[in-house]
């Protein structure tokens, strides 16, 4: 059992959190079991385990990424099923943006295509039950690929970002937001305290459910850091690529684009 980040992609095939699982179809059955489990309370729990710095991260994500406003600019948010960045594209984009939202778990996608019925998205988005590593979908479609707190769940991180590659249109761009590695001395143990005593308590007492966000909080901890997340994106293909680090690196956006 290792406590301590991946060097490259490679190693998240097999990781379960802290856990050496079977193989990459064992992570994906027990990933979307953990998913099944959290949707009904997944935007709650973001709230509560954040203390709402969620949002804003989310918004600084799409600041960054300046959605087009002109008719026909298409996106791809992927492991997006409730919604959160899709919906705040098509805001930013002042209902110009058509997206489709991605998501290889249905009870996501589910909450997803409710709350853009309720908001009045619907007509913007389409809710698409999908693998990220094989998206079935067109090459050179999309302007930007979006993917929030979801790329960390993948088995072959390798191949999604291949596949990020592939369905953007040459000149569009990828954006990653997920948690990373905290570079401040005194941030990192308090963020530890939390993470390891405070979210699982609250997941058991809000969601009945410890040992799914002790899977989540775990996970965080051994996805790649910043720089050797970068390399791996350029692996991929992906040009000017760089990040910027949000909350003293809790989490990090990482941006790159298809020249």
């Amino acid at each position: 059992m290792s406590r301590t980040r991946v060097g490259a992609t490679e190693g998240m095939e097999t990781s379960y959190g802290f856990e050496t699982v079977s193989g990459r179809e064992e992570k994906q059955a027990r990933v979307n079991e953990v998913f099944h489990r959290v949707a009904s309370n997944y935007d709650l729990m973001n709230d509560l385990m954040s203390a709402g710095l969620h949002r804003v991260w989310k918004d600084a994500m799409v600041q960054w990424l300046a959605p087009s406003r002109r008719p026909g600019w298409r996106f791809l948010d992927v492991a997006g099923g409730t919604g959160d960045i899709a919906f705040r594209i098509v805001e930013a984009s002042r209902g110009a943006a058509e997206g489709a939202v991605l998501d290889i778990n249905a009870s996501m996608l589910q909450v997803g295509a409710e709350r853009a019925e309720k908001r009045g998205l619907a007509g913007n988005l389409a809710f698409v039950e999908g693998n990220a590593e094989d998206l079935k979908l067109p090459d050179d479609s999309f302007d930007a690929y979006t993917i929030a707190f979801g790329i960390r769940n993948v088995p072959r991180i390798d191949l999604a970002l291949a596949e990020a590659y592939r369905v953007l249109k040459p000149g569009g761009r990828f954006l990653c937001l997920e948690f990373s590695e905290v570079d401040l001395p005194v941030l990192d143990k308090v963020y530890d305290l939390w993470s390891f005593k405070a979210i699982p308590a609250i997941g058991g007492a809000v969601a009945k459910d410890r040992a799914s966000y002790e899977y989540l909080v775990e996970s965080i901890r051994r996805f790649p850091n910043q720089m050797n997340f970068e390399a791996a994106i350029r692996r991929a293909g992906f040009e000017r690529v760089t990040h910027r680090n949000l909350t003293g690196g809790i989490a990090a956006i990482h941006s790159g684009w298809k020249l």
